[in-house]
């Protein structure tokens, strides 16, 4: 596993088991422009790790995370995890957790609203914590699939949020 995703984990928010109930992740981005779908494809391969765990959900929400809020208000999650293409200037494929606060101008696709909008409603409205995971791009070009350190940081992804999540959903 390259250093970047062994780093990353250092820097995981802090899920406790007391406070996990149910999480969902939400891939974000447009898989018709290169490493901008890198969210989306993330969310899909989640969705089959994840069919035999009630407390985990994932969501392909491509351009228009906005559009699941009724399908996460239905789940009812404790935390709600954004992954999204960012430019964040570190090498393709690296990972960072991002303040989704601040995600107005940091993510490499045209969402129809910011993350910063989408996650202030998850958080308000549904009570749950919000949190972003960016993957660094390397190109963004309309009508390329993912660009080979993306797809491999795709792989590592599933890795790092099976381990972190389904123990989580196991000590329940």
């Amino acid at each position: 596993m390259p250093s970047s995703w062994l780093n990353i984990r250092k820097l995981t928010p802090k899920f406790t088991a007391t406070d996990f109930r149910r999480a969902a992740v939400l891939g974000v981005g447009n898989e018709l422009n290169g490493d901008d779908g890198v969210g989306v494809v993330i969310a899909r391969r989640l969705k089959k790790h994840w069919a035999d765990h009630a407390n985990l959900l994932s969501i392909e929400a491509g351009l228009a995370p906005e559009n699941y809020t009724g399908l996460l208000r239905k789940f009812n999650p404790s935390d709600i995890i954004l992954v999204d293409a960012a430019i964040m200037e570190l090498q393709p494929g690296e990972p960072g957790w991002l303040d989704w606060t601040q995600a107005d101008g940091m993510s490499a696709s045209t969402h129809s609203l910011p993350l910063s909008m989408v996650g202030r409603y998850l958080k308000d409205e549904l009570g749950c914590q919000v949190w972003l995971l960016g993957i660094q791009p390397a190109q963004l070009e309309t009508g390329e699939g993912l660009s080979k350190p993306v797809r491999r940081a795709v792989k590592h992804a599933i890795i790092y949020l099976n381990e972190i999540l389904i123990s989580l959903d196991s000590s329940k």
